[in-house]
């Protein structure tokens, strides 16, 4: 469990997660915990899990020793322009897409010790790169990269489930067009990206494997390979993937 105070400025979708994450698996104390959102939903939603609410940015980085900020990222500036000299002296560790060091250090005006995080650790000393892990790691799984790839890591990762769920959604749609009824279509496909993607992380077979694996001569599957080559899913997916990765590098 750590043991510093940790503030989230910004406790929506994402920062949301992390916190409810990080108290149920007992990784933050709720009183150690200090949260600020300009929604008042968010506010409340993050006073029925026991934290401590502030006034404002300002009073986060006050109390706080590490400072999540988990604000989009056409709010950094001004969030950041509120904590003032609070922050000065401070770890702050960011999850904001597309904002670099370098940029948020100068919207800080001051010197706080900067941790970028899809995660990325830049400037961490040992006790705040064990906190962000311990924090991270109640929620998923946790791999560092240099933060000249960390567009290239949100655009896979943090649009990914966008488009895998588009996947799920466009195989369920095409059950359906065989006759399969809605409910048992989305369970069929999502249980299988569920399985294949335990196959690649537990036993670590490669995609291409298993592909072959599922695809016997002149059978179903294959027919099914050539239809998606046909229709250039993979161009499609890497494309996707390139333009994500533009669009965080211009935020």
């Amino acid at each position: 469990m750590i043991t510093k105070k940790i503030g989230i400025i910004g406790c929506g979708n994402m920062g949301g997660a992390i916190l409810y994450g990080a108290l149920e698996s007992n990784v933050l104390k709720k009183e150690d915990v200090y949260v600020y959102d300009i929604a008042p939903a968010m506010m409340e939603k993050a006073g029925g899990w026991g934290v401590n609410l502030a006034k404002d940015d300002e009073e986060v980085c006050q109390k706080a020793d590490i400072i999540l900020l988990a604000v989009k990222p056409q709010n950094v500036s001004e969030a950041l322009s509120q904590c003032k000299g609070a922050l000065d002296n401070k770890a702050l560790m960011s999850i904001v897409a597309g904002v670099t060091v370098e940029r948020l250090r100068s919207m800080t005006g001051t010197h706080p010790r900067i941790l970028r995080l899809l995660p990325n650790t830049p400037a961490m000393v040992f006790e705040e790169l064990k906190a962000a892990k311990e924090i991270y790691s109640a929620i998923g799984i946790i791999e560092m990269v240099p933060e000249h790839l960390i567009d290239a890591a949100c655009a896979l990762n943090g649009g990914g489930p966008a488009y895998v769920a588009m996947f799920i959604e466009a195989m369920a749609d095409g059950g359906v067009k065989q006759g399969l009824p809605r409910t048992t279509a989305y369970r069929l496909a999502a249980q299988t990206c569920l399985g294949t993607a335990k196959m690649i992380l537990e036993q670590g077979i490669h995609p291409g494997q298993i592909k072959d694996m599922v695809t016997s001569p002149g059978g179903t599957t294959i027919e099914g390979c050539e239809a998606l080559e046909k229709g250039a899913m993979r161009g499609a997916v890497m494309e996707c993937i390139r333009a994500a990765a533009e669009k965080s590098k211009q935020l």
